[in-house]
């Protein structure tokens, strides 16, 4: 017999468990979650571990968006469902890329590597361009140009086409190719309508020779580096499918301020095979910068851009592409630079089947705060929805608070700001958010007068704005004629034909006598060294600074800025100049004048200038945060403070004049943002009177304020004067209050709006809903007309004071005939400034 023999254990096959099996699960599910899965609420989990298919992630305000993003792509590399060159992460800016990867390399606990495809959409783009160049008629060594570049490369253009380049200029024309880019226009697609808005009619063809041109020259623009790669997508149906393939996963934050361009490059990249992209109904931006003065809402009209056809074959249908997009609808303010807020409202029509998750708890804010911003925003339409809560405590409510004037609210403010100050709190966690720049001077000087360190983010200090140094350049030589370095800043602005080398040899001739260069400018003219032309306009210009120097002795100080501002011609410049930038000036401007009327002469009113342009504190100095609205959003603050809150100012007018609804519920976003800065305390205020346009104006509150819940406001008094009407003096007849204090408030528009008040019914939300019925009812309130879907600046009932051909003055445009009158909105033919439609409570007779 032969002996049984056992077989060895090590002939057995070694035990796998299979994968997806109840072992393979159990094991999972007893091993401990990754830190970055670990440390998030369910709705945040779900976010991060919802891998295929797409997904629209609505975060609001202070719910953790980076924190998703940054843990969504952690657990994609970690999880092995791709590699770092096969994810894009597109970002807006450089700064919130690099944060993002900073995070991920705390998460993964090592340095992420490899991950070229997180960046923003231009950087991405240009560098897909770079790679196939050739297929646009380009070098992948291409140039792209800067904005003073473009600008010349434009003259250029229009001197050649014999363009008047100062009635037309390439500022212009540089805008509103920009925004047919940011529109993913190409020449053959704008519109001739918009075409024809430019040098008279020639619009379209200056787009075509500067794409021509800027082939020949082997270089791009800013827009190209989507529209050119917009166009090889469309052309190249093999390059786009290489990329569709290289991406397994794509990544999109703050989708909400994506355009038309950025939106039909993400649709190339993650389509399925087979359909349409077509591009969402928008506001296409005429004469829009990239960069327009904050406080200033472009014109827009509305148009359908083109279908594109999709590039790929109809036939087969790909697997559902992992798109997931990261944005809030309530934060998009950006409409006036090309965001396009339908871009995420549509995601789920663009997105069949997409996974939408709300991000809605709050941890940054207050329940009282959170309560009042979702009330807010609640009152739009075009919204997907979502209301924000928090765990923790309610906290302090919304304080609102009337004023007087504006200089009452920025007294206010201050005596606030010190009174947390003595409280321990830092200035750094105090913010003063305003919705028009020119807003800021006040508190500045204010803050100057109390010494209150402060800083102003997104721009420069009202007095270190370009406009306000040359006009104080001008006041300064004025008052003292040996201002070299001012003299020097303004002899050719606005330009007078005296260049760099008509200004070395001012120079060269004031060292060699040891002089003024004022004093070198009266000794060249009477010689022969300079050109006529030149030489001409130099006398000119050294005469006005005598006459002006002789009417600073007797008229006021304000009244001779304005002379000298206008007989200079400096504010003509910016009148006759089509930036978006330009009105903003032009206000600044006027509240320089403005600001001077607190001074006895134009000595103590620069000697102030100094005093205020001489504090430069450190950058990590304790300073408070003075800010317009829009360069807000991303930031928080425990102490918000929010002035401005009346109709016209915000909402702004020209939002509800030129985009109606659209632009209301942009305000009201606008709105909502501001208030959710704060962490532990916003107040707002309003002013019953401020100037406007160098013009008193008696304001209304803000409609805004009525459509905050009562339950979580409190009405507080002003602190910053006497007020009026006793303790604070908001009662029930805070409006016929004003009748008291006589003239000065019985101005024709100041009727009207009495009028109004009285006559107006109907509108409004309930009453009850609101904390300011003691304030006049809503119903009373001054209601723009929505007509058509328009929303125009016309009051029920009331019909206008003046008639047909009367002769009118607006300050801005100046003098004027009315031409039509359709109740109070009168359309009037100004002498310079042409056809315009303004309230006529706006114009006064001529």
């Amino acid at each position: 017999m032969t002996d049984a023999r056992k077989v060895p254990t090590n002939d057995l096959p070694a035990y796998q468990p299979a994968a997806g099996g109840i072992a393979a699960r159990a094991r999972a599910a007893a091993a401990p979650a990754p830190t970055y899965l670990s440390n998030l609420n369910p709705e945040q989990r779900e976010a991060v571990e919802t891998l295929d298919g797409p997904v629209l992630v609505l975060a609001g305000a202070g719910t953790g968006k980076t924190k998703v993003l940054t843990s969504r792509i952690a657990h994609i590399l970690s999880t092995g469902r791709a590699r770092p060159g096969e994810i894009l992460s597109v970002t807006f800016t450089n700064k919130a890329a690099r944060e993002m990867k900073h995070r991920l390399g705390i998460m993964l606990g090592q340095a992420v590597e490899g991950m070229p495809w997180l960046g923003t959409f231009h950087s991405i783009g240009g560098r897909i361009l770079r790679s196939h160049a050739e297929l646009v008629q380009l070098k992948s060594n291409f140039t792209v140009l800067d904005t003073d570049d473009q600008i010349r490369l434009l003259k250029q253009l229009l001197s050649a086409e014999n363009i008047d380049d100062k009635r037309w200029p390439a500022r212009m024309l540089a805008g509103l190719i920009d925004g047919w880019k940011n529109r993913g226009l190409t020449p053959a697609q704008v519109p001739s309508g918009e075409a024809a808005v430019f040098g008279n009619g020639k619009g379209g063809k200056l787009y075509k020779d500067y794409q021509e041109r800027l082939k020949i020259l082997n270089a791009a623009d800013f827009g190209d580096l989507l529209l050119e790669c917009i166009r090889l997508f469309r052309e190249q149906p093999d390059v786009l499918k290489s990329y569709q393939a290289r991406f397994k996963y794509i990544l999109v934050d703050e989708y909400q301020d994506t355009n038309v361009a950025q939106y039909l490059w993400l649709r190339l990249l993650s389509q399925n095979s087979g359909g349409v992209v077509t591009s969402p109904r928008v506001r296409g931006e005429v004469g829009l910068q990239s960069n327009p003065v904050e406080g200033d809402s472009p014109p827009a009209a509305l148009a359908e851009a083109a279908p594109h056809p999709d590039p790929l074959p109809a036939s087969g249908e790909r697997e559902q592409r992992n798109i997931c997009c990261v944005g809030d609808d309530d934060q998009s303010i950006y409409g006036w630079r090309g965001a396009e807020v339908d871009n995420i409202l549509r995601f789920e029509h663009d997105f069949p089947g997409a996974k939408v998750i709300r991000l809605e708890r709050n941890y940054r804010s207050t329940g009282h705060i959170l309560a009042a911003a979702s009330h807010l925003i609640a009152h739009n339409e075009g919204r997907l929805g979502k209301t924000l809560r928090t765990e923790d405590e309610d906290g302090e409510k919304v304080t609102v608070t009337g004023a007087w004037d504006s200089e009452e609210e920025a007294r206010g403010i201050g005596e606030e700001i010190e009174q947390l100050q003595r409280e321990g709190h830092k200035l750094n966690d105090i913010a003063i958010l305003v919705r028009a720049s020119f807003q800021m001077r006040e508190f500045e000087d204010r803050f100057v007068t109390l010494g209150l360190p402060y800083r102003v983010i997104g721009g420069p200090r009202f007095y270190e704005r370009a406009e306000i140094r040359d006009a104080l350049a001008y006041l300064r030589v004025i008052n003292s004629p040996a201002d070299d370095l001012a003299f020097e800043r303004i002899v050719n602005v606005p330009k007078r034909g005296l260049g760099d080398a008509t200004v070395q040899m001012l120079h060269d001739h004031a060292r060699r006598r040891r002089i003024p260069l004022s004093e070198a400018a009266r000794q060249v003219i009477e010689t022969d060294e300079m050109k006529p032309k030149a030489r001409g306009s130099l006398r000119d210009l050294m005469t006005s600074f005598e006459r002006w120097r002789k009417q600073s002795e007797v008229v006021p100080h304000t009244e001779l800025a304005e002379v000298v501002l206008d007989e200079s011609g400096y504010t003509e410049m910016w009148q006759k100049d089509r930036s978006a930038d330009a009105a903003g000036r032009l206000e600044n401007l006027k509240e320089l004048v403005r600001s001077m009327e607190e001074f006895e002469n134009l000595q103590g009113f620069l000697e102030h200038i100094s005093l205020v342009m001489d504090r430069e504190g450190a950058a990590d100095e304790d300073a408070v945060s003075v800010m317009t609205l829009h360069s807000a959003k991303g930031l928080e603050f425990d102490n918000v403070f929010l002035p401005g809150w009346e109709e016209g100012l915000f909402p702004h007018q020209r939002a509800l004049d030129e985009q109606g609804r659209a632009g209301l519920e942009e305000e009201r976003r606008l709105a909502h943002v501001g208030i959710t800065r704060a962490r532990k305390r916003a107040k707002l205020y309003f002013a019953t009177n401020r100037r406007i346009h160098g013009t008193w104006s008696t304001t209304i509150p803000s409609r805004f304020l009525d459509e905050l819940p009562a339950a979580n406001v409190e009405i507080t008094e002003s602190k910053g004067g006497s007020g009026w009407g006793g303790a604070g003096g908001y009662g029930s007849s805070r409006f016929d209050n004003l009748e008291a204090f006589g003239s000065s408030y019985s101005t024709p528009g100041w009727q009207r709006a009495q009028q109004q008040r009285g006559r107006s019914g109907g509108g409004g939300f309930n009453e009850s809903q609101s904390p300011f019925s003691s304030f006049g009812s809503s119903a009373s309130r001054k209601r723009p007309m929505v007509i058509e879907g328009e929303l125009v600046a016309k009051s029920t009932g009331i019909e206008s004071d003046f008639s047909l051909d009367d002769r009118v003055f607006h300050q801005k445009f100046g003098y004027g005939r009315v031409t039509k009158i359709d109740g109070n909105k009168l359309t009037i033919a100004f002498d310079k400034a042409g056809e315009k439609k303004v309230v006529d409570s706006f114009v006064e007779r001529a």
